[in-house]
C-alpha cells in the first residue's frame, strides 16, 4: 500500500483519542498541560507545506502517550490532519519504519505531502528522552534474573510518571519534531 492509502485507512485523531482505554486520561492531561512555544515563523512555513501525518501507535505505549499530545497541538496550529494506524494490526507499515532497522518502537510520525510522498519521519523519542530511558534501563538486572519483571515494572512506573509530569520532556519532543521538519 502507498502512504496515501495508509492515511485513508487511519483513524482520525479525535476518534482514536475518544476510543483509548489505557492512557487516555494521561494523554489528555499532557495535552491540557502543554502549550506550544511562540514560534510563528516555523508554524507559518509548516502550514504552507500542507502536510498530513500518519501516526503508528498503540494505546498501551507510554511514549505515544507523551509524544502524541505535542504533535496534536502542532497539527492544530498548522492545519495538519492526523490519522492513527495501530501498530499491532498493521505490521506491514510498521516494518517499513523499524527503529535501528530491527525494533517496532512507537510512536512513529510519518509526514506526507498532498501526493502522499513522505516528507519526514519522526520517532519514537526525542534524543534527550532517549538518553533518560537508556539511563533508567541501565539499572535493570539481566532479563533472566528472578527479579527482572518486578524491576522492569517499577522502571515503567517511574518512566511514565516522568512522561506525565516533566514538561521539559514535552519541550524536547517539540524541538525534536521541529528539527526533523525543518531539515527536510
Amino acid at each position: 500500500m502507498k502512504l496515501n492509502d495508509w492515511f485513508a485507512k487511519g483513524i482520525p485523531s479525535q476518534e482514536y483519542v475518544d476510543s483509548m482505554q489505557k492512557h487516555k486520561e494521561d494523554l489528555l492531561h499532557i495535552y491540557d498541560s502543554y502549550s506550544l512555544p511562540e514560534d510563528e515563523e516555523f508554524f507559518s512555513k509548516l502550514k504552507e507545506k500542507n502536510l498530513r501525518v500518519i501516526v503508528i501507535t498503540e494505546d498501551w505505549c507510554g511514549d505515544a502517550m507523551m509524544n502524541t499530545p505535542v504533535l496534536l497541538h502542532l497539527a492544530e496550529k498548522t492545519d495538519m490532519e492526523v490519522r492513527m494506524i495501530l501498530r499491532d494490526s498493521n505490521l506491514e507499515l510498521m516494518d517499513q519504519y523499524l527503529t535501528n532497522g530491527k525494533s517496532r518502537s512507537i510512536p512513529i510520525f510519518i509526514f506526507i505531502d498532498d501526493a502522499g510522498n513522505e516528507v519526514a519521519k519522526w520517532g519514537p523519542r526525542a534524543e534527550p528522552v532517549q538518553k533518560y530511558v537508556d539511563e533508567i534501563r541501565a539499572d535493570l538486572p539481566d532479563k533472566d534474573a528472578e527479579d527482572y519483571k518486578e524491576k522492569f515494572d517499577d522502571m515503567i512506573k517511574v518512566m511514565y510518571g516522568e512522561y506525565k509530569s516533566n514538561s521539559t520532556f514535552w519541550n524536547h519532543v517539540y524541538q525534536s519534531i521541529k528539527t526533523t521538519l525543518t531539515s527536510n
